[in-house]
């Protein structure tokens, strides 16, 4: 069985990703690992290069400023980094730049990536995620925040990454089919410094929408405000090892009082409804699973 990883990257020490955190978190699971690296503001070629060993493989690439319709410049940079896995691949583990496996569920995917190998109405494996907010602490619970998403593939050139890189769609705009795992994937997007995350917002709008919309609707600040959450709960477990070094150097005190709640009635509903049910009204699924 051959397993290649894959990503994307951009401004990673601009912004604060835990990029080399994301890369060597998949990479003992993988032959190789495909990397595109844009053209940056910053040194992130170099900081890549710096850590990449015979596995990584660096492809260098220009982002397509034109593209600010949804996100789509994103999906470009992921099928660069796609298109350059070899086909003798069975499976191709794609990870973005701020998010981090768990050591723990190696033995999990590893399990689920042979039991599926051969069996071709499997075009990947649904994770669960964990959304972090604000500090390496606190975890976003609404349910406004996707639960699952795809993250492992088959790299046969009939899959391709959909709209802003969320997830994956094949030929003929197609839901891939999928097994949903017990495993998950550690989102550290909206953890950092408060005026990284501010710069980071303001950028990141830019590949949404045009200027006109970013000047109205991104609000002029030096920091971020991450009070403006309608739900948060403690984190009480463990992180990935990877991520111990960057946590205990970059972790900065977040308060916030979990008790508070800020939904609507709408909402209160559909959350309650899920509790009885464990069906998550108006819920995006971007895929099929298969029982």
């Amino acid at each position: 069985m051959k397993v290649a990883g894959f990503s994307f990257v951009r401004n990673a020490l601009l912004y604060d990703y835990p990029v080399k955190e994301a890369i060597l978190s998949v990479l003992p699971l993988c032959d190789e690992f495909y990397i595109a690296v844009g053209k940056s503001e910053d040194d992130t070629l170099n900081y890549i290069k710096s850590f990449a060993g015979e596995k990584i493989r660096i492809i260098e690439t220009v982002w397509d400023e034109s593209l600010r319709e949804g996100g789509k410049v994103l999906a470009v940079e992921t099928n660069k980094a796609l298109n350059s896995i070899g086909k003798d691949y069975d499976w191709a583990f794609y990870i973005q730049a701020d998010e981090v496996v768990h050591e723990k569920y190696y033995p999990e995917i590893l399990k689920n990536l042979k039991l599926w190998k051969d069996d071709k109405r499997v075009d990947g494996l649904l994770f669960n995620y964990l959304h972090f907010y604000g500090s390496y602490d606190y975890i976003a619970d609404s349910p406004k925040w996707y639960r699952n998403e795809i993250r492992i593939i088959r790299p046969n050139g009939e899959i391709y990454s959909y709209k802003d890189a969320q997830g994956f769609r094949k030929n003929n705009n197609k839901h891939l089919n999928v097994k949903k795992i017990n495993a998950c994937i550690y989102h550290y997007g909206w953890v950092k410094r408060p005026d990284i995350m501010q710069q980071k917002q303001q950028n990141f709008h830019k590949l949404w929408h045009n200027d006109n919309w970013v000047e109205k609707n991104v609000a002029k600040s030096e920091n971020f405000d991450y009070s403006n959450i309608s739900s948060l709960k403690k984190f009480n477990d463990t992180h990935p090892k990877i991520m111990e070094d960057r946590i205990s150097s970059k972790n900065w005190k977040f308060d916030y009082d979990i008790s508070y709640k800020k939904y609507s009635l709408k909402e209160y509903f559909k959350i309650y409804f899920e509790k009885l049910t464990g069906y998550r009204i108006g819920e995006y699924k971007n895929y099929k699973i298969i029982r």
